[in-house]
């Protein structure tokens, strides 16, 4: 019981530390936008974002609870502590080796891949609940094209609202206006992105038979917060040259189209309790406002480099899951 005590603050220690990560990695996506037109300046930005994710990690609990069970069976798994511990350290090593050379990559994708991974290595593909990973799956898949699709509708109609209108003061307009869309922005990926780590702690509570329920401990959505907080506080700059700047020059008016776009996504999963991106999301968005405005504004090879990057997470992060749970069964 001692060592699987130890074992499980190891784990809470670690999933903090992911969500640590995924702040200051994610923090790029979700105000790059606004700070590459000058809309918000970039300690405010990081501020507003820091506050925001902190609140929508707060208010939701049903991503998490996907996290926690739709994988794997948190109630009938073996070894599950292990299984936790390798998921974990898999996806902030490739939290960390994106983050360095400003890859836009997903956390979600990292943390699913290598959860999966993990358990396979454990136990088996019998280990996956099938169910609940391929609806994930398809949330992952579909929420980028659906993201793309509206950022195209919605940056079209905003050129047929405002064709008439004088530039230079829709662009002061919008510049105000997404300080607001922002903190939208903000919020909503605090309400999925946050849920992740609540989920993985839970699932190791549960493994560990410290707990009886996936029902999120109110100490852990606290901790998940405010971590989250944290980490968004750091800021990720290298990340947000790419998003801000590299898939297409933003003006005010498509930063407003990308944030408000990529934010009915990411809510629009939250509410249906599916963990999505938001780095897909908001990249994908950012590509089809750009679409809408001129397809050869849209830096495609930048473009294509985040894709392969999407693409290769999954596998990658499940096969270092795997290899990481075979070395640590060795010692734990």
């Amino acid at each position: 019981m001692d060592s699987l005590f130890f074992l499980t603050i190891l784990i809470v220690i670690f999933a903090l530390g992911f969500d640590f990560i995924n702040g200051f990695h994610d923090t790029a996506n979700t105000i790059a936008t606004s700070v590459s037109t000058r809309a918000l300046s970039p300690k405010i930005a990081i501020v507003l974002a820091a506050s925001m994710n902190f609140v929508g990690a707060l208010t939701f609990t049903g991503v998490a609870k996907t996290i926690g069970s739709g994988i794997i069976d948190p109630f009938h798994i073996e070894n599950g502590s292990v299984i936790v511990l390798s998921a974990l350290i898999s996806a902030i090593l490739w939290n960390l080796v994106t983050w360095y050379y400003g890859i836009p990559s997903s956390s979600s994708h990292a943390i699913i891949g290598s959860l999966a991974g993990a358990a396979i290595s454990a136990l088996g593909f019998h280990a996956l609940n099938y169910h609940g990973f391929i609806n994930i799956i398809i949330a992952l898949v579909v929420s980028p094209i659906l993201a793309l699709t509206i950022g195209f509708i919605v940056m079209t109609l905003l050129q047929l609202i405002f064709r008439n209108f004088n530039l230079g003061k829709t662009n002061r307009g919008f510049r105000v206006f997404q300080i607001f869309t922002a903190a939208i922005q903000s919020f909503t990926h605090g309400t999925n992105d946050a849920q992740k780590a609540m989920g993985i702690i839970t699932l190791a509570l549960v493994s560990a038979n410290f707990t009886s329920s996936m029902d999120i401990p109110m100490w852990v959505r606290l901790a998940s917060a405010t971590v989250m907080g944290l980490g968004t506080s750091i800021g990720g700059w290298k990340i947000i040259k790419t998003v801000g700047g590299k898939i297409m020059k933003i003006k005010p008016i498509n930063g407003a189209a990308a944030d408000i776009s990529s934010a009915s996504i990411i809510f629009g999963a939250t509410l249906i309790h599916l963990p999505v991106s938001s780095t897909h999301v908001i990249s994908s968005s950012i590509m089809g406002v750009g679409s809408a405005e001129r397809v050869k504004g849209v830096k495609w090879g930048t473009a294509l480099n985040i894709v392969l990057t999407w693409i290769i997470t999954l596998p990658i992060t499940a096969i270092v899951a795997a290899l990481i749970y075979q070395l640590l069964a060795l010692f734990l």
